[in-house]
């Protein structure tokens, strides 16, 4: 199974699959409005409309597990995104990124790429994962690393 196999639900309730991002440089990101690292947002939006026009995208997944920091459903985590952060990158139905119940796409992304000290668990919010144009897992960012500081990376996949 590759990553553009995994069934996903969009923040409206739609299920699709990755598969429309095939060639494209992805930045996935598990986001929580609530939480203190959420004025990422701005830097997110930001490298979304930069790239997107040369095949980039980035993927909001909102979570709760970290301190219930997430909205309580998915219309108000689209609201909250849209009117406080203008998010206008994809972003899809809330999940849980560890755990029993953690959902595909973050077992997949964990297995494919390991946090610090070879851990797989998602330690807080807004971890990031830097995806090539062939699906493969390059880069996994802790959340205190800034989208500005991930540009440079996304630049060299974009080149290739």
């Amino acid at each position: 199974m590759s990553l553009y196999d995994i069934e996903v639900k969009t923040i409206r309730g739609e299920r699709e699959t990755l598969a429309p991002y095939k060639g494209s440089v992805l930045l996935i990101v598990n986001t929580a409005t609530k939480c203190g690292f959420a004025p990422q947002f701005k830097g997110l939006e930001e490298l979304y409309e930069k790239y997107r026009g040369r095949g980039f995208a980035v993927l909001g997944f909102p979570s709760s597990q970290f301190m219930n920091q997430e909205l309580g459903d998915n219309d108000e985590i689209a609201k909250a995104c849209e009117l406080n952060h203008g998010v206008t990158f994809p972003l899809y139905a809330k999940i849980d990124v560890n755990g029993a119940g953690a959902h595909p796409l973050y077992k997949y992304l964990t297995r494919e790429a390991k946090g610090f000290l070879g851990s797989k668990a998602i330690k807080w919010n807004f971890t990031k994962f830097l995806i090539d144009r062939n699906g493969r897992v390059v880069k996994r960012f802790a959340p205190t690393v800034t989208p500005e500081q991930i540009q440079a990376d996304i630049e060299k996949l974009l080149q290739k």
